[in-house]
C-alpha cells in the first residue's frame, strides 16, 4: 500500500476515534510497525502544519490525538455560542400540548391521555428548556410536576398561556366520542 494511502487511513482513525489513540493500536490497524506508523503520523501531522490547516495532530504521552487549530478556536466559540433550534417531533409537540394546556401536570396524567409511556418526551422536553419540574404532588410517591417555561412562550411567541388557542366546543365534544368508542373497542 501506498504511503498517502496509510496517511488517509490514519487521519481517519484519529478523526473518528476522537480521543487520543495509542502508537501501537493505531500500528497493529494499519499493521505496520511503531517506528513506520510514527513516521507516517509526524508526516501527516506536519502536512497539516505546513498547510495551515483547521486541524492539527498532537502527541499526548505516546498516542497521537487529532483537534482543531488553535488559530480556529475563536470561530467554534462564535458557533457554539449561536442558539440552537431543536426540531419537535410529533410526539414531543403532542406532549409539550398536553403539558401547556393541563399544567400543572404529572407524567402519569401524561400517559393516560396519550396512551404511551412518556418519560423520554418530557426529559428532552425539560432537555429543551420548554417544560421545567415545579414541584411535587401530594399524593402517594409524590410524584413531579410539569409546566411549561418562559422559553417555551417565547418559541411560541406567546406572551402567557391565556393566548394558546382555545378548542371548539363541538370539535372538542366529537374528540370526546371518538376516544370513548376507541375505548370499547
Amino acid at each position: 500500500m501506498e504511503e498517502k494511502r496509510y496517511r488517509a487511513i490514519i487521519e481517519s482513525i484519529l478523526f473518528t476515534m476522537g480521543a487520543s489513540v495509542a502508537l501501537d493500536k493505531i500500528a497493529a490497524a494499519i499493521e505496520l510497525d511503531s517506528e513506520e506508523t510514527k513516521r507516517l503520523i509526524l508526516a501527516l501531522a506536519e502536512e497539516y502544519e505546513t498547510q495551515d490547516r483547521g486541524m492539527r495532530i498532537l502527541e499526548l504521552e505516546g498516542s497521537y490525538q487529532m483537534c482543531t487549530s488553535q488559530t480556529t478556536y475563536d470561530y467554534l466559540i462564535r458557533i457554539a455560542r449561536q442558539p440552537q433550534k431543536h426540531a419537535l417531533t410529533d410526539v414531543l409537540l403532542e406532549t409539550l400540548s398536553i403539558i401547556a394546556y393541563k399544567q400543572p401536570v404529572t407524567k402519569a396524567e401524561i400517559e393516560k391521555i396519550r396512551g404511551v409511556s412518556c418519560a423520554h418526551a418530557v426529559s428532552k422536553l425539560v432537555e429543551y428548556g420548554l417544560v421545567m419540574e415545579l414541584g411535587r404532588l401530594d399524593a402517594p410517591g409524590r410524584p413531579m410536576l410539569f409546566g411549561t417555561t418562559e422559553e417555551f412562550l417565547r418559541s411560541f411567541g406567546i406572551h402567557s398561556l391565556e393566548e394558546l388557542p382555545q378548542m371548539n366546543p363541538l370539535q372538542l365534544e366529537e374528540f370526546k366520542q371518538e376516544a370513548e368508542s376507541e375505548v370499547k373497542i
